[in-house]
């Protein structure tokens, strides 16, 4: 590390990095012994009020916010309304220890995740002090839900009574769309000329001015638009009804099956028929290739084509 000092620059070699910031303090200390630099000690409930705060300032959405609220009262509930002094590696531990016999790991790492960025925001505003480590848990791999081709002709047949929802399936199978992302389409939104649609995402806050949509579902969906009233501006003027989908889900036998899982679908269609996970990524909207290959792509009929190629007919 360097710093300069009487206005010379002087360096210093230190084997990690830690013994390295630990020596920053030490000589911001005493070139700057007239800077407070210790730590703030507050109650929970101001540290607590003052993040969310924080966040709502940032523009964080109102999940993104209820979500840390809510990690943070399981965080009080299981150790404790601590002040700024009293968050510590001890108290992190207890609270990872405590959750984690009450709740699934996934459900563990998104509370993990939470505290992370709730303890980083603490350091900033010089609230904790000391090295806190969070580290997310290890996950059982969970196979990718994706249907078959048989399956999705099934599907858009069980939902042809339904209009809206079989339109609101094709927009899903055919673009990737998140549901909140369909419910918001309007029909300006829709070129029909070049089968694109303008989105934007109400999660990443991303928008794709010209997303393609392949021509057979376009012409469905100009079909379904012109039979609807000229002066209707959204695309869908009734709600998502559930009770519908469960409906066709279990009519099919498709157990669990979500209607967010059609935009795996989407994904593991796209990845067997050899698209690039870059793009796969882009379409849909993803910050991390790795969430695109872990969670959104079914490349298992691509592995058996792979291992067919083998020629053990040659060997046997």
């Amino acid at each position: 590390m360097g710093w300069y000092e009487s206005g010379k620059r002087k360096t210093k070699a230190l084997p990690s990095k830690a013994l390295a910031e630990h020596f920053r303090r030490i000589k911001y200390t005493q070139l700057n012994s007239d800077v407070f630099i210790g730590t703030i000690n507050i109650n929970w409930e101001q540290m607590r009020d003052e993040y969310q705060h924080s966040k709502k300032v940032a523009g964080n959405q109102d999940v993104s916010i209820y979500e840390a609220a809510l990690t943070l009262r399981h965080f009080e509930r299981l150790v404790g309304k601590c002040n700024s002094k009293q968050i510590t590696q001890n108290a992190i531990d207890k609270f990872i220890l405590e959750r984690g016999k009450e709740t699934k790991r996934t459900t563990l790492n998104k509370d993990i995740r939470n505290l992370k960025a709730f303890i980083s925001w603490c350091r900033e505003n010089r609230y904790v002090n000391g090295d806190i480590r969070l580290k997310l848990l290890k996950e059982d791999e969970r196979p990718v839900k994706s249907l078959t081709n048989p399956q999705v002709k099934k599907l858009l047949s069980a939902s042809k009574p339904y209009p809206t929802m079989r339109i609101r399936i094709l927009l899903a199978l055919g673009t990737g769309l998140r549901r909140n992302d369909i419910e918001l389409l309007s029909i300006s939104d829709i070129d029909f000329e070049n089968s694109y649609v303008a989105t934007r995402s109400t999660k990443t806050r991303k928008s794709m001015g010209s997303r393609p949509v392949p021509v057979l579902i376009m012409n469905e969906i100009k079909k379904y638009v012109s039979e609807l009233d000229p002066k209707q501006e959204k695309l869908f003027v009734d709600c998502f009804k559930q009770y519908r989908w469960n409906l066709i889900r279990k009519k099919l036998d498709l157990g669990d099956f979500k209607f967010h899982d059609l935009r795996k679908t989407f994904g593991s269609v796209l990845a067997q028929n050899g698209i690039s996970t870059a793009v796969i990524q882009k379409l849909l909207e993803h910050s991390s290739s790795d969430l695109t290959n872990k969670v959104y792509m079914n490349v298992d009929p691509v592995l058996r084509q792979s291992v067919d190629q083998i020629p053990a007919s040659e060997w046997l």
